[in-house]
């Protein structure tokens, strides 16, 4: 089957950037631990709804982590985080925060009330992108991400 030039993404449709903050190891053993605990909690009332109590919230918890998880992305023109998004040619300044104390920094002393936060604990590194829309009360958005080097270079190009 040939492929014509019209089935090839355009550069517009490609992604530049993608990343779905999926929560890390610490994050899925606290959901098995909770399974675990409902489990033995309920152990002594019936071994069969110990065990089937603790697989369903395992499992249940497990699920509400990745259905929750944002994703992240740069294409079609926009930047999306969460189920925000914004044209790139409203983006002013990038500044890429590489370090967990930037980011808390960022969070924290240096944070405007006014600013857009897409925040997941689990990834602690991201990217403030200042808004040079005027109509636009957000003066930025601050964004997790694991990969802030190259999310910011993604927003630059």
């Amino acid at each position: 089957m040939s492929v014509s030039p019209s089935d090839q993404p355009s550069p517009t449709t490609a992604a530049r950037f993608r990343e779905r903050l999926v929560p890390g190891p610490a994050a899925w053993c606290g959901a098995l631990g909770l399974g675990v605990i409902v489990g033995v909690t309920l152990w002594p009332l019936s071994h069969v709804a110990g065990i089937v109590s603790a697989v369903l919230a395992a499992a249940s918890t497990l699920g509400a982590l990745i259905a929750t998880a944002p994703v992240i992305e740069v294409a079609d023109g926009e930047l999306r985080a969460g189920r925000a998004h914004v044209a790139l040619s409203l983006l002013g300044d990038v500044t890429p925060m590489l370090d967990a104390e930037a980011m808390r920094t960022a969070l924290g002393p240096a944070l405007d009330a006014r600013a857009y936060v897409c925040l997941r604990a689990w990834a602690r590194t991201g990217v403030q992108v200042q808004l040079a829309d005027p109509m636009d009360p957000t003066p930025y958005w601050l964004v997790s991400t694991r990969r802030p080097a190259e999310l910011a270079a993604a927003l630059r190009a």
